[in-house]
């Protein structure tokens, strides 16, 4: 047994029942101790490959060549009940998202316990101290009170914490991280990460990183493999590949990164199209009914204008109110004061007209489409209100705009089911703008999509844009994407606008303090004639 190798996977191949090869014969080692990277598209089976490691395959797909060596034993031939005892105790694994991985019907100090229960001999006493050490370490607020609580009492960031918590507790020599920060704002991921480093390092665990989100792999890893349909294209050492990547998948992921868009000066009007003045929402909680003073002001007074084909970026973290904004300007949730003008008149004096007028693309396009309604019926649905358009109309402008965004009339017929997460976004873009509105707002449009679709979509997203003019609103907690499409930047924090101004003055000269913080979680990007990439962490000395 090589001491200086922890894993050692060679020409692992996975197949499907149909003989389908999904992963093809590929190789790599980790190192004790190391952060060690695999990128690559959805569908490029990295997950794939690293649930083979602990025999967690989706049923109907098996390993047919190759081995995994893990601590000098092949875990493919491994029983199910030497498995058991691998699992957890010698490699941890946290997974994309917690709240499908941690069982909501138990409190979190049971699902906790559990693992120190089946792979320790520790007492009750002992494991209830371990774990409270433990919630404390990773920075959960009352770890005693977090010991009787549920799952859904706790954010994104929070309950991945909790994931990394459950893992770190049994100090696993390999902890196997699939895609741990996809569904976090940009801050969170980074605290998330710096966590996870922090612990791993102190007690000595190698990293499995599965990720498309380049950028953070660059910042964490020491050496990656970049994965294509199930083949490993090209591997080394994370620097090498960034800056003088070999293969041109690499290249295409690494030109896929967002940058900085062309600046467009706006001149200020007397009337914009859109216009919040001193909004206040406030959220009852549960049994307040007839309590106001029970009230959760998620908007403290905001205000916001967009001009006529401007295209304003609100960004912040999680729980900082710009959803809520986006949806009150939509009037999908009505504001406790204030006022929303459209058009210089208040927004109330001809609803129909706005509603037609301010159209809303949603964060996750596969449940805001009806799964049982064809491609071309979604479309089309979005025109049955517009007066003096015939059935024979509608179906020719909504054929007409799923062409303009890239979906021929072959997928007019075709189910949400049937499209790739690019394409149903498309679908959602299309029902958006059929209706040529004045205003759009985009909440978080592509934080679900890969890097090369993400790049496809905003490129899709910026044509259309300049082809019918629309005013948009672009909900982001991306600030890389904000930099590419954005004309000016309102920046917000607990609900209420901490900073505002042109792209330009916000990305390169932050004034706030949470601005800055905001700004030092992305990477500037440097591009080289060979097609790689250089990442500067920006206000980093």
């Amino acid at each position: 047994m090589n001491k200086d190798i922890l894993l050692s996977v060679r020409n692992l191949t996975l197949c499907r029942g149909d003989g389908a090869k999904l992963v093809d014969g590929i190789s790599f080692d980790v190192r004790p101790g190391e952060i060690f990277g695999i990128v690559g598209e959805s569908g490029s089976g990295k997950t794939l490959a690293t649930r083979a490691l602990m025999a967690l395959l989706p049923a109907g797909i098996t390993p047919t060549t190759g081995e995994t060596v893990f601590e000098g034993q092949d875990t493919l031939a491994m029983s199910p009940r030497d498995l058991r005892s691998l699992r957890g105790a010698r490699i941890g694994m946290v997974f994309q998202e917690p709240m499908t991985s941690l069982n909501p019907s138990m409190v979190i100090g049971r699902q906790l316990e559990e693992g120190l229960k089946l792979h320790t001999g520790l007492s009750p006493s002992k494991r209830r101290e371990a774990i409270l050490a433990m919630l404390e370490r990773v920075g959960i607020v009352e770890p005693e009170r977090a010991l009787s609580a549920y799952p859904h009492e706790f954010s994104g960031g929070m309950r991945q914490r909790i994931m990394l918590a459950s893992v770190m507790l049994l100090k696993p020599a390999l902890l196997v991280a699939d895609e741990p920060t996809t569904a976090l704002d940009a801050v969170i991921q980074r605290d998330v990460m710096e966590l996870m480093v922090e612990l791993t390092r102190a007690e000595g665990t190698a990293v499995l990183l599965i990720s498309h989100d380049l950028p953070m792999v660059a910042r964490y890893t020491s050496r990656i493999a970049v994965m294509e349909k199930g083949v490993v294209v090209e591997s080394g050492t994370t620097e090498d590949i960034l800056t003088r990547p070999q293969h041109p998948y690499t290249r295409k992921l690494l030109s896929s990164l967002p940058g900085r868009g062309e600046t467009r000066a706006f001149q200020s009007e007397d009337v914009p199209v859109l216009a919040v003045e001193d909004v206040i929402v406030d959220y009852l909680k549960a049994g307040a009914l007839f309590r106001q003073s029970q009230a959760k002001r998620a908007l403290h007074g905001v205000s916001v204008t967009i001009r006529q084909g401007e295209v304003v970026a609100l960004v912040g973290g999680s729980g900082s109110g710009k959803t809520t904004l986006g949806r009150t300007i939509a009037g999908l949730i009505h504001q406790t004061s204030g006022e929303i003008r459209f058009g210089g008149r208040p927004r109330e004096e001809d609803w129909a007209t706005y509603r037609r007028s301010c159209q809303m693309v949603f964060q996750d396009p596969y449940s805001s489409l009806d799964p049982r309604m064809t491609i071309l019926k979604l479309v089309e649905e979005a025109l049955r209100t517009m007066p003096g358009l015939s059935s024979a109309e509608r179906r020719r402008r909504a054929l007409a705009t799923l062409a303009e965004v890239g979906l021929p009339e072959e997928f007019a017929n075709r189910l949400p089911h049937e499209l790739s997460g690019g394409q149903r976004q498309r679908v959602a873009i299309a029902r958006a703008v059929v209706r040529q509105p004045k205003l759009l707002i985009a909440d978080e449009p592509v934080s679900a999509l890969d890097v090369t679709v993400r790049a496809q979509v905003l490129a899709l997203f910026a044509d259309l844009q300049k082809k019918h003019g629309f005013s948009c609103l672009f909900i982001s907690h991306d600030l890389s994407v904000v930099e590419q499409i954005a004309d000016r930047v309102i920046v917000m924090q607990h609900g209420e606008i901490v900073e505002e101004g042109p792209r330009d003055g916000i990305f390169d000269n932050p004034q706030h303090a949470y601005t800055r913080r905001l700004l030092s979680a992305i990477p500037a990007l440097d591009f080289n004639e060979t097609g790689g990439v250089k990442l500067k962490w920006r206000l980093e000395d």
